[in-house]
């Protein structure tokens, strides 16, 4: 296993190692899930703050669940209720709940590269749980685990992510993931909503860009909808939500086109009708709440390597 690192900023800078490691790691911790008590004393004596300048459910949630199945401490901060009201800085709000103790600060941020700032601020392990339009890695970790949960593999598969994908920090971090482990990673969503030339820079070389969705779901091994941003919807990137459900929403007929044994994922919150029709969701193929699960072992991975169970 090979894991040396204080921080998971993106999977932009990870190797394939340290992604397996996190993944083999996942393995172990979701064996820790199934038991009738959740709970190892790995990181006992340690706290983990939750730093949440962005509202979320699932990933912070997911995240204090995982530090207290390992026995540490934690503690939630959202910025509405913190310091931050009052014009404190980033830095200055992390200096300062750093010399309270805390050993790891997970952090949300809407500012692309918040976390990488905090990380040269503080001596704490930092963890990316989403910053701006840049990175959301242990969403693409949990999203990896899935795939190769239900797949057996990563390698050579042929994977469609479809939707808003020029503001999505999930679609950078799964592509990063997916082409590291060997992978086709096909982009696929209305033009306003892919990224240009200049924006796939962000992106790992080799992904494909699609237009038309039936092309890229044509023979897909997974599929992986996002949310459809109705903020964005607001801004006239597209015509209504109705027409893109008519357009790009995945639907039976639609998913058809994918393999056989196709699986489907969405980060969440879904937009039912929008992304994915409601039937479709409730078929074996799609596997949501799966990464649900997956989310709070492998969440419990990173905070155990992190902070020092690698070696």
């Amino acid at each position: 296993m090979t894991w040396s690192r204080r921080c998971l900023l993106g999977l932009e800078e990870l190797g394939r190692e340290e992604i397996e490691a996190v993944l083999e790691t996942a393995e172990s911790m979701k064996e820790i899930l199934g038991r009738p008590i959740k709970k190892v004393p790995a990181l006992r004596g340690l706290a983990v703050l939750t730093l949440f300048y962005e509202p979320s459910t699932r990933t912070r949630v997911s995240f204090e669940l995982a530090a207290r199945y390992l026995s540490a401490d934690t503690v939630s901060v959202a910025a509405a209720t913190s310091s931050a009201v009052k014009g404190e800085t980033l830095a200055d709000a992390a200096r300062n709940l750093e010399r309270m103790g805390v050993d790891a600060i997970v952090l949300r941020h809407p500012a692309a590269g918040a976390p990488h700032l905090l990380a040269r601020c503080v001596s704490a392990a930092v963890i990316n749980a989403g910053d701006g339009m840049h990175e959301h890695p242990t969403q693409g970790l949990l999203d990896l685990y899935t795939i190769r949960e239900r797949k057996g593999r990563v390698a050579g598969l042929k994977v469609a992510i479809v939707g808003d994908i020029r503001h999505s920090r999930v679609a950078r971090s799964d592509a990063w993931g997916l082409a590291k482990l060997g992978a086709e990673v096909r982009l696929a969503g209305p033009p306003t909503l892919l990224p240009d030339a200049a924006e796939l820079q962000g992106f790992p070389p080799g992904v494909k860009r699609f237009t038309h969705l039936e092309e890229a779901l044509a023979g897909a091994d997974v599929v992986i909808a996002l949310r459809l941003q109705k903020e964005r919807q607001e801004a006239g990137l597209i015509p209504s939500l109705a027409e893109y459900a008519r357009w790009w929403g995945i639907n039976r007929r639609r998913l058809a086109l994918a393999a056989p044994d196709v699986v489907l994922l969405h980060p969440g919150p879904v937009n039912r009708g929008v992304e994915v029709d409601s039937d479709v969701l409730e078929r074996p193929e799609a596997v949501v709440l799966d990464q649900v699960e997956n989310g709070v072992a492998v969440r419990m991975a990173v905070l155990y390597l992190v902070l020092g169970g690698g070696g």
